[in-house]
């Protein structure tokens, strides 16, 4: 299908929202205090005559999706990009011609369409920055058959959770990602 009509077939901002089970308050949250630099306003507003969309493949459950979400809204409101918001799982058509290291079905992905409908730019799921510090806490796990890893593994989500709430720097290594990624 192309990806034209994976736009048509998403959900707005709004119903992606109003659908929310999970995480809908801490997304809400965090979009709420996150704002994009004056700099970065200015950089976006010239994206605004390539008439850009993005399709968001997501789910409410999924961490990242909760902290890079309303990032991603707030660079789309300044860059004049419509965003159409799909689920995952009920998309895995679209979600396997974008996968993380050719295996992962890791979210969001971000598929950044040009005024034709043709793949301008993709991104997701993490920021580089963001990356390291997920992967130097799964390093510091135990070995998965280890009898303290389901404690260990739920504490070390925890603990990401609360950064990417929490964390101004963790929503500023975000925004720059994304914005390089659609001022290619």
């Amino acid at each position: 299908m192309p990806l034209n009509d994976w736009f048509q077939k998403g959900m707005t901002y709004e119903q992606y929202v109003g659908q929310m089970k999970q995480n809908r308050e801490e997304m809400l949250s965090i979009q709420e205090r996150f704002s994009l630099r004056p700099e970065d306003k200015e950089r976006l507003e010239t994206l605004r005559e390539k008439g850009l969309r993005a399709i968001v493949l997501t789910e409410d459950w999924c961490g990242d999706a909760m902290v890079n979400n309303p990032i991603l809204m707030k660079i789309a409101e300044a860059a004049g990009i419509e965003v159409r918001f799909l689920l995952r799982d009920e998309n895995l058509e679209l979600m396997d011609q974008y996968l993380t290291n050719g295996k992962s079905r890791a979210i969001p992905i971000y598929i950044f369409l040009d005024r034709e409908g043709k793949e301008y730019a993709v991104w997701g799921s993490r920021a580089p920055e963001v990356q390291r510090f997920v992967d130097e806490e799964r390093a510091k796990l135990p070995p998965k058959d280890a009898p303290d890893f389901p404690e260990k593994q739920k504490a070390m989500y925890g603990k990401m959770r609360e950064k990417f709430l929490r964390d101004e720097q963790v929503w500023r290594h975000i925004a720059d990602s994304i914005i390089a990624r659609i001022r290619q």
